[in-house]
């Protein structure tokens, strides 16, 4: 996939954040990218060279969706990153209602696409990445069940390359672990608990977690995973501001 222009790549959860740097970069590298999310979002106007950016408003967690959108836009590419804001409490002060948010809804998306991806398939040389978290292998103590259901997500991406292999089927998956990124709804609220819970600035906790991953940087990493030789892909990868590091 070095080539994007005319690759469709679906971005669920495209609205904000790191979704929205990755359907962004992905256009200005020439794909044309489905943008999914269960809020309206605009982007800029595509430069000369840039691939079209269709949104689709709507909730990527419903049973159906998954296979609605892929039977009507055929993707060569599907980048799952939507998810819920953690509620950001330690354990005593959470409800099971709070803890369980990210199971409810990181989840239950990735299985839904994940299961329709392994059962249309999706065409011989597709590409799969799950947007995961750092938290999967640090743990989360102020986020309830986020650090729990992120490494949900690294498993069954994990399974799901299984089941494609076993299938004799041409799909790659990989998983991506994000670290702290404050500009986005996420990572803001995570930086502010933190900071407090250490007794430190923002300012002064953001200095010792080092080079600081943004939507930009994300959506740059992602285009040059997907355009990457399919044979050099890992299963996982962490991303921080210096970009893509191949898990152990």
């Amino acid at each position: 996939m070095s080539d994007l222009s005319g690759r469709t790549t679906i971005v669920v959860g495209a609205s904000r954040g790191l979704g929205h740097g990755v359907a962004t970069a992905l256009s200005a590298a020439g794909a044309p990218v489905v943008a999914v999310s269960r809020t309206a979002a605009t982007f800029p106007e595509p430069a000369s060279g840039s691939g079209p950016i269709r949104t689709e408003v709507v909730d990527a967690g419903d049973a159906t969706v998954a296979a609605t959108l892929i039977d009507r836009h055929e993707p060569s590419a599907v980048v799952l990153v939507a998810g819920a804001t953690p509620h950001m409490r330690p354990l005593q002060e959470q409800t099971w209602e709070t803890f369980a948010v990210n199971w409810e809804a990181d989840v239950r998306i990735a299985f839904h696409w994940l299961r329709e991806i392994l059962l249309t398939p999706l065409r011989p040389g597709s590409r799969v990445v799950v947007f995961s978290s750092g938290a999967a292998i640090g743990g989360s103590p102020l986020s309830g069940g986020y650090a729990g259901a992120k490494s949900t997500l690294r498993f069954i991406t994990g399974y799901a390359q299984d089941e494609a292999r076993r299938a004799g089927m041409d799909i790659t998956f990989t998983t991506v672990l994000p670290q702290f990124a404050p500009a986005t709804d996420v990572g803001g609220p995570a930086v502010r608990a933190y900071a407090a819970r250490s007794g430190l600035s923002q300012d002064e906790f953001l200095a010792r977690v080092g080079p600081l991953l943004t939507p930009e940087l994300a959506g740059k990493s992602i285009v040059d995973l997907l355009q990457a030789d399919a044979s050099t892909i890992a299963p996982g990868y962490v991303l921080n501001g210096v970009g893509l590091k191949k898990l152990a």
